[in-house]
């Protein structure tokens, strides 16, 4: 009789919200309430709740309550895929492209059809990438204060599958890795299909306020009470928030990896964009640390190569990842970018998104003037918190309405509790349709606070 009563109360629920009598935001009694008014169990009462939320028809939020989502709205919020409805302004991914791109595409292609080694572009490359390839990326590393051998470095399609490569090989299914509250949603993807066990790690307000960083103390804490393998870190401009973490940060997080011993993955795909940072992990610890990073942000998407500089020990490890996912990482598309590392269009291309990114910034701090959000002065992406009367899923929504695509924090956190945020891509469109999407953003916000 009770598991009748439950099944024709979560089917109650469930219609009233598909059908609209319950909105997008609407608040539900609380669990007590529940209890009290259908003369069921306290438990019962949460088990309704629980099955609403796995349906994806409500968020439990902690010290607020139980809430409609908004059911037009994907679970991934977009995250899964780029936006390509025609017309949608996409705030939702980076793919920053500047002008001269194309042409200097053009060109590198031109001058690779020419070259005496193109035949053997053609063929299997080794592994971990050719011999001159991977001294000319330890090069470009050494310019982001990244000191390693060409024996170290492994070429790999994208950042995306050096992570991947990594934790296929150095992890296990079922390992502890503490992670920051919000962070890359590919990681957590990634750590999902590996059987990955994420800790969060609380994110704190810096003493400045003027942005977030790593609690370090709570990390230390979860290590002594759960047996944590590995630590994954963006310590030079994280994703979403867009800090870079001071030189003492680093070296206190290294100091507990070894008090604990942490494997230390260093995701390092936005550091291009942080003039003069602090060393990388990998160079204060290149012992148990592993780096990855690749041309996809610094260039284009499109461009999958990427890099992972690692020690010695686990070099051959990798490179057999490597040969069971995809055999080599593309040799044309290999030489392109590394040809460009040698003749300076990298580094210069760097540069010029520094500024990009810079000015988009600007923009972004007039238009939204008051607001309290988070960013880095040279980054791609904007943190906004919401007031606490508004709802991210009503925002998305409404902003859907308008062609414009964002993504609310649930792609990005790793703790149960969501924090009610977009996050804002600055970098796929062009300035003057980010100005007019910007404004609309905070148009909306400002409709649903006051």
């Amino acid at each position: 009789m009770a598991n009748a009563k439950y099944k024709r109360l979560v089917d109650a629920f469930a219609a009233d919200i598909r059908t609209g009598d319950l909105p997008p935001g609407s608040r539900l009694p609380t669990h007590r309430q529940l209890a009290a008014k259908e003369s069921i169990a306290l438990v019962t009462a949460s088990r309704v709740y629980a099955e609403l939320e796995s349906m994806g028809l409500v968020s439990g939020e902690t010290g607020r309550g139980t809430f409609v989502r908004e059911t037009a709205l994907a679970l991934s919020n977009g995250i899964d895929q780029p936006s390509s409805a025609e017309g949608m302004i996409d705030l939702n991914f980076n793919s920053a492209s500047l002008p001269s791109q194309t042409e200097l595409l053009r060109g590198a292609l031109r001058q690779l059809a020419s070259s005496g080694d193109l035949e053997a572009l053609l063929h299997y490359q080794p592994h971990a990438g050719r011999k001159h390839e991977r001294a000319t990326v330890a090069r470009h590393l050494a310019c982001r204060g990244l000191s390693v051998d060409a024996e170290q470095v492994l070429i790999v399609s994208g950042a995306q599958h050096g992570l991947a490569a990594t934790v296929m090989t150095l992890l296990n299914p079922g390992d502890v890795v503490a992670t920051d509250a919000l962070i890359y949603p590919g990681f957590k993807v990634l750590a999902d299909v590996h059987c990955l066990e994420l800790l969060s790690i609380p994110v704190a307000s810096t003493e400045q306020g003027l942005g977030y960083a790593p609690d370090l103390e709570a990390l230390e804490q979860l290590c002594r009470s759960r047996r944590v393998r590995a630590v994954y870190a963006m310590p030079t401009l994280h994703n979403p928030l867009g800090w870079v973490m001071s030189l003492a940060q680093r070296k206190r997080l290294i100091s507990i990896a070894r008090q604990y011993d942490l494997l230390i993955i260093e995701d390092a795909a936005y550091a291009f964009l942080a003039e003069k940072p602090p060393a990388p992990l990998a160079a204060l610890a290149p012992d148990i640390s592993v780096y990855v990073s690749g041309i996809s942000k610094s260039i284009a998407t499109g461009l999958r190569v990427g890099f992972v500089a690692a020690p010695l020990k686990w070099v051959s490890k990798i490179e057999r990842t490597i040969r069971a996912t995809t055999w080599n990482t593309p040799g044309l598309m290999t030489a392109l970018a590394c040809g460009w590392i040698t003749d300076g269009t990298v580094m210069r291309l760097e540069s010029e998104k520094r500024q990009d990114a810079m000015l988009r910034q600007a923009m972004a701090r007039e238009i939204l003037q008051g607001m309290d959000y988070v960013s880095h002065p040279a980054s791609y992406f904007i943190w906004l918190p919401l007031p606490e009367e508004v709802r991210a899923d009503q925002i998305v929504m409404e902003l859907l309405r308008s062609n414009i695509s964002v993504s609310t924090a649930e792609p990005f956190a790793t703790s149960e509790h969501v924090p009610h945020a977009i996050r804002l891509a600055l970098g796929s469109v062009d300035l003057e349709v980010l100005q007019v999407a910007l404004m609309k953003v905070r148009q909306v916000i400002d409709g649903y606070a006051y």
